[in-house]
């Protein structure tokens, strides 16, 4: 896409199109680290080329692994270290520094994977980064063992780790923050110089993904023992992953917007790579819009949303699923009564306080929206009778926040209601660079 400041999104009729969308960041990122700890030289297919997955492969390259990315065939070949990065010429004063932006698996995943090593190593990135929460993982890394701290003892980033192999044991984690805590851990674990056992306290928010990263795990030869609600987990070690060839699916959060057009649009579109049997949590946003009135078709290597009837308003906890809040947020305008979407108060924690920014953005459009704690409630801003209502709808100039799914999901509301302009367009770079000229294409039937 070209570098603009903004872009105005124009209303179209029924969308009737298929695409298929880039590789999942949540499964690049995993299968990146596991195969940089793997033993041998592993080939990812199916690689997302964005800014989160790039500040990763960076990262893994400057711990001295010759990963070669090829991003037009959208391939890694990765050698990996056998266990975690040695760097003996790092000291507390030259450590070995590393910059994730504002990618949020990069800075998790890697701060655990980094204590198995030997080394001094500088997490750090972007203002934002610098504000949000860490240290539950370094607390649960400290009960294993590790020497890790928060360098400005804010909590949050820039980490400092003091590597010199994990010893292992019990660690306690939070179960209501981030799931990205638990899975940095579950990757690391088996790396150990002893057996892990990991304990969830509380309530474990987007258990999806949890289950992603141990089918990651098991993919590259490691398995996990796991409680039945997944509040327990058991790992033996010490253990070496082992490379192979890995096929990362399409992202099911990116096809949340798509499945999100043919219901605002009352068209039909369908996603190729994904099925209900998915790896990843996020395809039961198309639950969502079922229960809203579309009809989903799940094939053995597609799913197809189709639109046309009212949608209805209703009454979900998103919390298994929570990076597609913001796509049913933009749905829920065009419903005929209130969505209220409860249980994802962690989305405050994400690249900006989603819950707040959603508010703030969707007003602009005329839309009442009520704010909870852990959610938000969304009032109907359209009628059956004219499609677009005097209840106050109308086009507005939406900031973003450098938050990249504010940006793909509210510029779905545009292509039912003209005037909306989204700013900064360009932060969609963090997982879905071509998110746009995907929108357009999708949208004129290329």
């Amino acid at each position: 896409m070209t570098e603009t400041c903004s872009i105005e999104i124009t209303p179209v009729g029924p969308i009737h199109a298929s695409i298929r969308p880039p590789g999942s960041k949540s499964l690049t990122n995993r299968a990146l680290v596991c195969a940089a700890l793997a033993e041998g030289r592993s080939i990812l297919t199916g690689v997302l080329d964005c800014d989160d997955t790039r500040v990763m492969l960076d990262a893994i390259c400057q711990l001295g692994l010759d990963a070669r990315h090829d991003p037009a065939a959208r391939t890694v070949h990765l050698p990996g270290a056998g266990g975690g990065p040695v760097a003996p010429d790092s000291t507390p004063e030259r450590p070995i520094d590393l910059f994730i932006g504002n990618s949020g698996t990069t800075v998790r995943f890697l701060t655990a994977a980094l204590a198995l090593g030997q080394g001094v190593f500088r997490l750090d990135g972007v203002q934002r980064m610098r504000e949000r929460p860490i240290e539950d993982l370094l607390d649960a890394l400290r009960d294993l063992g590790a020497n890790v701290r928060s360098e400005a003892e804010t909590g949050c980033p820039p980490v400092i780790i003091r590597a010199n192999r994990l010893p292992g044991g019990t660690g306690r984690i939070a179960g209501n923050l981030s799931s990205q805590f638990l899975s940095a851990l579950l990757m690391a674990a088996p790396g150990a110089q002893n057996r892990v056992e990991l304990v969830v306290e509380g309530d474990l928010v987007s258990k999806p993904y949890i289950e992603m990263t141990l089918a990651v795990m098991r993919a590259f030869g490691v398995e996990v023992e796991a409680g039945e609600k997944l509040e327990r987990f058991s790992i033996s070690a010490p253990q070496t992953y082992r490379a192979r060839e890995y096929a990362i699916e399409p992202d099911a959060s990116a096809a949340s917007y798509f499945f999100a057009a043919a219901a605002i649009t009352g068209g039909q579109v369908t996603v190729e790579g994904l099925s209900r049997e998915s790896l990843q949590g996020d395809v039961a946003f198309c639950d969502c819009l079922a229960q809203m009135g579309c009809t989903v078709d799940y094939g053995p290597d597609r799913i197809t949303v189709t639109g046309g009837g009212p949608l209805r308003g209703i009454d979900i906890d998103m919390n298994p699923i929570s990076d597609t809040v913001q796509t049913l947020a933009a749905v829920a305008p065009f419903a005929d009564g209130p969505t209220r979407i409860t249980n994802v108060g962690h989305i405050r924690h994400k690249e900006t306080d989603r819950i707040s920014a959603l508010v703030a953005e969707l007003g602009k459009l005329g839309v009442k929206v009520e704010e909870r704690e852990d959610g938000l409630t969304i009032h109907p801003a359209v009628s059956s009778e004219s499609g677009l209502s005097g209840s106050g709808l109308h086009g507005a100039e939406i900031d973003t926040y450098d938050d990249h799914r504010m940006a793909m999901s509210l510029a779905l509301v545009g292509l039912r209601q003209p005037g909306v302009v989204i700013r900064d367009p360009g932060c969609t770079a963090k997982t879905y660079p071509a998110f746009f000229d995907d929108l357009a294409a999708l949208t004129s039937g290329r």
